[in-house]
């Protein structure tokens, strides 16, 4: 099962600007709509997040309206959502708990003047190093943990929540059919709310998840010691939740880039994130980073392409929960439920786990998507999980070319001179079994390698040509390198003879 195509957008820069949404009713109704969506859909969220952080309801919506309406100026990803979310709730929960609320804000406006640093430094840009396959496995591990969110409010619930789920699912899944007008996910919420009121339904709905606030937001001050002690205690935290927000909003990002075929700005990302957190913490607000889950209603579900819905999302939300909490307090959780079970389903790579796909794959790839998809949803920490899927890869990689690195007898001269020809790339995977593939004892007087089909990536290589060299001295022999590129001789010359060999 698929998620329903949206309505067809052009993908391009005109369509891509505000300018351009703003002048055609078409595109800035969808941008509207998605935004109500995407609002509606993270109230229950921010909620629960909050909780998570052990902090009150406000403090996460606070957080999601101001993180949504600041990413949308700022970012570098049009039409991605950034909100309140668990990962990060998860990192600043122990300073709330230990420290509490002040040392909280603190640790989350720390937090987005790393990320703004982070920027500057480039951070950005090592998005080009995290592979295919962990990309697939962070996006699989994703719409498994959106759709295990659910169970909560699956499981000892009333009966009719069920059959309510069931109706959401299939006017998700319909409804596009005869028209797109409207996002389906919006009717959907409309519906199941009205029959809850109408019918006097007793479900669980949005009021149960906690209180909704009453006024707008206001400045906040943290009152802390600016001391190298509070710098102590909130630094650690700051610098998880800044790698975690970054890690997760570039990777949104990029899944984003994928789905519109379109490219953004990694590092105006960044660095939009980072002054993202100060804003939300200036205004007491819990912290945030993309949400996968909000994205993909957006973008996938609802067909937003601009800033506008970004933006709206968040004055949406702040809208809904100050001048009308009552109204939305009644919406069920089954409609919202019913939502993100779609948004998992459309979210999974189905094509990664065909048996088609897995019978052509390279077993490596599988496992690190395996083991990506398997540490993100252990953990519940995305961040741990694509750094272990880009390790495993790292070394699935280097493995896989340390045994292309091969030695040759290639000529004999004369009865003084052996010829050897290394084929291959040398690097430290590949440069320790290369000391152990050459004749030293039946070897002649003089021995030449020749290094013209392959590279010296780093001192591991240099240290293991040095160790040859001292090998056949030991025996009276003599042997020259030749045929070094230019980095590869630059680097040779560098460090021959100045690293330990070994005994």
């Amino acid at each position: 099962m698929t998620l329903p195509a949206p309505a067809h957008v052009p993908e391009s820069d005109e369509v891509h600007s505000v300018r351009r949404a703003l002048r055609s009713p078409r595109i800035l109704r969808t941008e509207v709509l998605a935004a109500l969506v995407v609002a509606l859909a993270l109230i229950p969220e921010a909620i629960s997040f909050s909780i998570i952080a052990g902090v009150d309801p406000r403090v996460g919506l606070f957080a999601s309206f101001t993180m949504a309406v600041t990413v949308a100026i700022l970012g570098g990803r049009p039409a991605m959502i950034s909100a309140a979310t668990g990962a990060v709730a998860l990192v600043v929960a122990p300073v709330m708990r230990e420290h509490g609320f002040d040392h909280l804000i603190a640790t989350v406006l720390l937090g987005g003047l790393l990320q703004i640093l982070m920027a500057v430094g480039g951070v950005a840009k090592l998005m080009r190093f995290i592979p295919r396959s962990v990309m697939v496995g962070f996006v699989n591990a994703l719409a498994i943990l959106i759709l295990v969110a659910q169970f909560p409010h699956l499981i000892d619930v009333p009966w009719l929540v069920y059959p309510m789920v069931a109706f959401g699912l299939v006017v998700i899944v319909l409804l596009p059919r005869l028209t797109t007008v409207v996002p389906a996910p919006l009717v959907a919420i409309v519906i199941l709310t009205a029959i809850t009121v109408v019918a006097a339904l007793d479900v669980p709905d949005v009021g149960d998840e906690g209180e909704l606030p009453s006024s707008l937001p206001a400045l906040f001050t943290p009152d802390v010691p600016l001391t190298f002690e509070t710098l102590r205690i909130i630094a650690p935290y700051a610098f998880a939740m800044a790698l975690v927000g970054i890690m997760e909003s570039l990777m949104t990002a990029k899944l984003v880039d994928d789905i519109t075929d379109t490219h953004s700005d990694k590092t105006r990302e960044t660095w939009g994130q980072g002054v993202a957190n100060i804003v939300t913490g200036l205004f007491g607000g819990m912290g945030g980073c993309a949400m996968i889950g909000q994205t993909m209603i957006n973008v996938k579900v609802s067909g937003a392409r601009t800033r506008i819905s970004t933006f709206l999302a968040g004055v949406f939300l702040l809208i809904l929960v100050v001048g009308f909490g009552d109204v939305v307090a009644t919406i069920p959780m089954a409609a919202l439920v019913a939502v993100m079970i779609m948004v998992a389903v459309g979210s999974f790579d189905w094509h990664s786990v065909a048996p088609s796909t897995l019978r052509r794959m390279p077993r490596s790839e599988t496992l690190v998507m395996v083991t990506t998809v398997v540490v993100v949803v252990t953990t519940e920490n995305l961040a741990i999980g694509v750094v272990v899927g880009v390790l495993v890869a790292s070394v699935m990689f280097a493995r896989r070319v340390a045994h292309f690195t091969q030695v040759i007898v290639v000529a004999h001269p004369d009865e003084d001179t052996r010829v050897y020809k290394v084929v291959g790339e040398l690097f430290f995977a590949s440069s320790n079994d290369l000391v152990h593939q050459f004749d030293y004892a039946g070897d002649p007087r003089h021995v030449v390698i020749d290094l013209s089909d392959s590279h010296i990536w780093d001192a591991s290589s240099v240290a293991a040509l040095d160790a040859i060299e001292t090998k056949y001295a030991a025996k009276g022999k003599t042997v020259t390198i030749e045929g070094l590129n230019e980095a590869s001789r630059s680097r040779h010359e560098r460090l021959a003879g100045r690293l330990p060999v070994g005994p």
